[in-house]
C-alpha cells in the first residue's frame, strides 16, 4: 500500500512509493570483486521539504545469511520536478559522489537513472559510471545496478528485492485507523 504522508512536499508525491524503511537481500557480482549474496536496509524519509533522503546500508552474508562484514553504504538525496524527471546525490563510502539523472516512467512506479557525474578520491577504485533502475512491484521495492570502469564495460553488478519494514508504531496507527463496527471475530469480515 502506498501511503502519502500530509506533510509530504507537493513535488514528491510521484515519489511517495519509496517511503519507508526496506530491507531483504541480493546478489553481487562484479569482475574484480567478490561475488556474494548481500543483505540491505534502505530508508527513504523526508523532513517536509522538497527533497527525499536516501540511506543504504549492504553487508555480505554467508551461505546461512549470517552477517559477514559490510559491503558499501550509500547516502543521498532526491528530487522529482514537474515533468517527473529525477535527480539524485550520492556519496558512496568508498570514496565516490554521483549526479544522477533519470525519469519515473509513465503511470508505473518505476524510475530509470543514468549517471551524469561521477567524482572520485585518491583511494577508491576505478568507477567511470552506472545506471540504475528502481520498481515498486506487488508493494516490494526492486533494483538493479550497472557499473563501467574503465577496464568493464557496463553490466549489471548488483539487484536485490526488498520488503518493506513496519515499526510496532506503524501497527498501531493502523489498528486506531480500523473501523468500530469490524467483527470481533474476523472470520465475517470477509463474507
Amino acid at each position: 500500500m502506498i501511503e502519502i504522508p500530509s506533510d509530504l512536499h507537493k513535488d514528491l508525491v510521484p515519489l511517495a512509493f519509496l517511503l519507508g524503511n526496506w530491507a531483504g537481500a541480493g546478489v553481487h557480482d562484479f569482475p574484480g570483486s567478490e561475488k556474494c549474496n548481500f543483505g540491505q536496509e534502505v530508508a527513504f524519509t523526508h523532513d517536509g521539504r522538497d527533497f527525499l533522503e536516501y540511506r543504504s546500508h549492504t553487508w555480505v552474508l554467508d551461505n546461512d545469511g549470517n552477517k559477514v562484514r559490510p559491503l558499501e553504504s550509500e547516502h543521498g538525496y532526491w528530487r522529482v520536478d514537474a515533468d517527473r524527471k529525477v535527480e539524485v546525490t550520492m556519496t558512496r563510502d568508498d570514496g565516490v559522489i554521483e549526479i544522477w539523472y533519470g525519469e519515473l516512467a509513465d503511470k508505473k512506479p518505476q524510475i530509470d537513472l543514468v549517471t551524469d557525474a561521477v567524482a572520485r578520491t585518491a583511494s577508491s577504485q576505478p568507477y567511470t559510471g552506472g545506471k540504475r533502475l528502481y520498481g515498486y512491484v506487488k508493494s516490494d521495492l526492486m533494483w538493479v545496478g550497472e557499473k563501467q570502469t574503465p577496464d568493464v564495460e557496463l553490466r549489471p553488478y548488483m539487484s536485490a528485492h526488498l520488503k518493506k519494514v513496519v515499526t510496532p508504531e506503524e501497527v498501531e496507527r493502523w489498528a486506531k485507523a480500523l473501523p468500530d463496527d469490524m467483527p470481533d471475530d474476523g472470520i465475517a469480515f470477509f463474507k
